[in-house]
């Protein structure tokens, strides 16, 4: 076994290797940016090497700086992750030329299943049911829109070399084939130095469904079930689940034996995972191989038993698998939801900044559920704009979907993130929608459920009632803990009590309140009673109590005379009046925002790429007129209608925050 193994990684997935390596007794070595300096990986390891500036390309990705940080250190392996080289046949190349071992598969089996185009064709021969679509390599722009006609509408049109939904667009006409090619080129040159692109049919309705192999290096290989990655934006996937709510044994069998065939068939060794795309008939197509660990290994993990970072160091250092395919068993149901730096409320684009409060929920591994945080983040770290805008993967287990759903929904309840956009609202929403609860997913679930975006959830009948039972008894105690300070409560036994009346965004709730023994007792209009108890008191951030049997987790924020809180996806502010101020309130005039329908502002943090039109031009809605590039991935800003250009504030290669105007309109 390994004395010392280096990372050549980042984030979250160098943490999760590093704990493997620690249990195992292993020493680890981390590499750094310059932006990473003060990461949470490079604090873990044991040893932490500096291999360059921020952007990937001229750090993370170059094999001679990593090839040095390996030979400095005395590392005799190489967790490589998933990302930047993972996938890198030089990269391979160049450990065993140095004798370091590669904690992954062998060169040639990168090489076969490593390139897409290459990939299908060997699926093909061995048999594994494929996609149609143009598996050569494509000129230019003119050849794509050619080959998508005869593929036929619409296309996938996807990086040779991409991964994580980067190089990836779908294309519904010629118009969005041809302006679909170039930005999938300039993603894949930029993020894997490889611009090789190709075109495939892309199947309306599916399921994105894959399967984990593993196999050593003495021809032993099994599949370790599968994971539903359905829930996807933008070709990303969002949230994972295993096992699949749609597959049954024999089909669950069927995509296991191919995906073992084609593993074999290209002698591979390692964990990898086989991609395939269901139809609602349960036929499977293979989509590629993805030649690594898996963002989304945990849920895996979880229902199998199975460390498989472990069992792939123990591959690379020559071990035999100690399970054979019988003896692999799925126990239970997990779920993972990825929490990104996007503000789900500006069309999920990237944000950046400070961690001024990151407080993921409790670690639990009980027999009956479990909750597992893989990190790579810490409160006080900057999510920087250079790399993938993954900050955690929170994963839950329960003996079945409901209850991980359940355990879930709690699990979001109690993250807490300040400081940038994330989407746990959106994901919070995600795990309370019926058609998610009820399995019955595809690829196309955000598009279609959310066809305008994310806007947050509005709260409705009972969910109301708890909040506003929440708001009230959040008010009683800010009285009673004034009323304290002061004396007052000296003379008052409460210093509120009564009549009251709830504001819940637009919503107008009477209520009236009363402590007992036994709790608050909140009576609305209709009659109906809810009885709250709970020790919050004000300066916590989250409010923890129980209504009746039921738990509740609201986030909490006092402002002025109300509160903020977020809850199940619904984030407003909330403010408890007597009748008589709820009435002169009502008579306060609204404060008018600003009116920007004539600016172009960037949406998110990121790096001006082109300006595709000149002052006085006359632009027409739906018009293409700039470019910003943000971590890693291509954002094209489109006129909202028809005008006329009257000023540019930016230009290629300018770096852009939130709001900054970009250009003018007359």
């Amino acid at each position: 076994m390994f004395d010392k193994i280096l990372i050549a990684n980042r984030g979250e997935i160098a943490c999760r290797v590093i704990k493997t390596a620690r249990k195992m007794g292993i020493a680890t070595v981390a590499i750094y940016s310059d932006a990473d300096a003060n990461a949470l990986h490079a604090r873990m390891a044991d040893e932490a090497i500096h291999i360059g500036p921020p952007p990937a390309n001229q750090s993370y990705i170059v094999i001679d700086k990593v090839m040095a940080a390996i030979r400095e250190s005395g590392a005799q392996a190489v967790h490589p992750g998933y990302g930047f080289l993972s996938e890198n046949p030089k990269f391979a190349e160049a450990l065993d030329a140095a004798g370091v071992a590669f904690i992954g598969p062998p060169k040639t089996a990168i090489e076969a299943m490593g390139d897409k185009i290459t990939s299908k064709k060997i699926a093909a021969e061995a048999g594994v049911s494929t996609v149609p679509g143009y598996m050569g390599l494509i000129a230019d722009a003119d050849e794509a829109v050619k080959i998508s006609r005869e593929v036929g509408y619409p296309v996938m049109i996807k990086a040779s070399a991409g991964g994580g939904g980067k190089g990836m667009r779908i294309a519904w006409t010629d118009a969005e084939a041809r302006e679909g090619f170039q930005s999938s080129k300039n993603e894949a040159a930029s993020s894997f130095g490889d611009d090789r692109i190709f075109i495939e049919k892309f199947v309306t309705q599916p399921r994105h469904i894959e399967i984990q192999v593993l196999a050593d290096r003495h021809g032993n290989c099994v599949y370790l079930g599968e994971r539903e990655c359905s829930i996807q934006r933008r070709n990303q996937k969002v949230i994972e689940e295993a096992p699949s709510p749609f597959l049954d044994a024999a089909t669950r069998k069927a995509m296991g034996e191919q995906a073992v065939a084609l593993a074999q068939a290209v002698g591979y060794a390692s964990a990898g995972t086989v991609e395939f795309i269901v139809d609602g008939d349960r036929n499977f197509y293979f989509l590629e191989m993805n030649t690594r660990l898996q963002v989304e290994h945990p849920v895996t993990e979880l229902i199998t038993g199975i460390d498989l970072v472990e069992q792939m160091i123990r591959v690379a250092a020559g071990e035999r698998l100690p399970f054979a395919q019988d003896d692999i068993r799925l126990h239970g149901w997990a779920i993972e939801s990825r929490l990104y730096a996007e503000d789900p409320y500006r069309g999920f684009l990237p944000s950046i900044g400070r961690l001024s409060r990151y407080r993921p929920p409790a670690e639990v591994a009980e027999p009956t559920r479990a909750v597992r945080n893989d990190t790579g983040v810490f409160e006080g770290g900057e999510i920087s704009m250079f790399y993938d805008p993954m900050i955690a993967k929170l994963c839950t287990w329960a003996p079945d979907r409901a209850g991980a759903i359940a355990e879930m929904r709690s699990a979001l309840d109690a993250f807490e993130v300040e400081g940038i956009g994330h989407n746990l609202p959106f994901l919070s929403a995600v795990m309370d929608h019926p058609r998610f609860v009820s399995g019955q997913i595809t690829t196309a679930f955000i598009a279609e459920e959310y066809p305008d975006g994310f806007e947050g959830v509005e709260p409705a009948g009972r969910t109301l009632h708890l909040l506003a039972a929440v708001a009230a008894f959040m008010k009683m105690r800010k009285e009673e803990r004034a009323a304290q300070i002061s004396g007052a409560m000296e003379h008052h036994k409460r210093t509120v009590g009564g009549d009251w009346v709830v504001f819940l965004g637009g919503a107008r709730i009477p209520v009236t309140i009363d402590e007992t023994g036994e709790g608050t007792q909140v009576v609305f209009e209709d009659g109906t009673h809810l009885r709250l108890t709970s020790d919050w008191v004000p300066g916590r951030t989250l409010f923890r109590g129980r209504i009746g049997d039921e738990e509740i987790i609201v986030k909490t924020e006092l402002i002025g005379v109300g509160a903020r809180l977020r809850y199940r996806g619904a984030d407003f502010r909330a403010v408890v009046r007597t009748p008589r101020h709820a009435e002169l309130a009502a008579r306060m005039p609204e404060k008018v925002p600003p009116d920007t329908s004539k600016l172009l502002l960037c949406p998110m943090p990121g790096l001006v790429v082109r300006i595709d039109v000149e002052v006085g031009q006359e632009v027409q809605e739906g018009q293409t007129l700039c470019t910003v590039e943000a971590m890693k991935m291509e954002n094209i800003l489109r006129a909202e209608r028809k005008g006329v250009v009257a000023k540019i504030h930016a230009g290629a290669g300018d770096s852009m925050g939130v709001d900054d105007v970009i250009m003018e309109f007359e």
